[in-house]
């Protein structure tokens, strides 16, 4: 969830009666002791989220990083807590964290484009500016896997994928054509245990694609485990009967 774009500029205050939900920049306040008897003082440290409501109940949060934008994990607050704690932040939201949102986002889609066609030079390039900013984006880091691997550049595809199976919002719903993606490629290039790391992890955070499976079970079978191989197409079959690739790939095992 670290890749964040399109977002409104705005810090809207949640209202019970049906007003706008909660969304955009807001901070926390924690006070603190240092020093001993005379010489003891209070401290404010102030911390900045960027917050979307995703229902009636929960704010999702997600802290800013050194660069002020939202990075790394996103942790759910139950609104009482949010009203209760946060205070809303909309001009610094407009005026420093919003317009470096969308020059992230901007950079992310140059990468890509560049890699469509083919400029993988300057797709790269892109890719690093955007891991500069933000070392958790998961668009720039697929995107950067997969420009490595179609070079060939194998050892850096690897510290990549490294990187990838560590963040687990990589592997969140919404990213779902992107580690397709790079699972396929990284077993296209003949990266067979790279491939076989990469779905196992990604298997453990969501267990329930059919696609997933039948990828697995692909990347399985160029590894010679005709037993995962197996296990993974059953499954796959289980989660959807009538997928024609699982199918076809079941009668080749059972041919052999």
């Amino acid at each position: 969830m670290s890749d964040q774009q399109n977002q409104e500029p705005h810090a809207a205050v949640y209202r019970p009666d049906g007003g706008k939900k909660v969304k955009g920049l807001f901070s926390t306040q924690t006070v603190e002791k240092v020093g001993t008897g005379t010489t003891q003082r209070k401290t404010i440290s102030k911390m900045y989220w960027f917050c979307s409501q995703e229902d009636d109940a929960h704010v999702s949060v997600q802290a800013l990083n050194k660069n002020m934008i939202p990075a790394g994990g996103a942790t759910m607050v139950p609104i009482e807590d949010f009203l209760a704690r946060y205070n809303p932040e909309p001009e610094m939201y407009v005026k420093t964290v919003y317009p470096k949102m969308q020059e992230l986002a901007s950079t992310v889609t140059r990468a890509e484009e560049s890699r469509q066609r083919g400029a993988l030079y300057s797709a790269q390039f892109e890719y690093e500016n955007a891991l500069a900013v933000d070392e958790e984006n998961v668009r720039a880091n697929f995107g950067l896997g997969l420009t490595y691997v179609e070079r060939g550049e194998t050892a850096k595809a690897q510290d990549i994928l490294g990187r990838i199976v560590g963040l687990e919002a990589a592997f969140a719903p919404e990213h779902k054509h992107l580690f397709n993606e790079f699972g396929i490629s990284l077993r296209k290039s003949r990266m067979v245990d790279q491939s076989v790391e990469y779905y196992t992890r990604a298997l453990s955070l969501t267990n329930t694609d059919e696609n997933l499976h039948y990828n697995a079970a692909r990347a399985f079978f160029d590894k010679g485990d005709m037993e995962k191989c197996r296990e993974h197409l059953m499954e796959a079959q289980r989660l959807n009967p009538d997928h024609e690739e699982v199918k076809k790939f079941l009668e080749f095992l059972n041919k052999q």
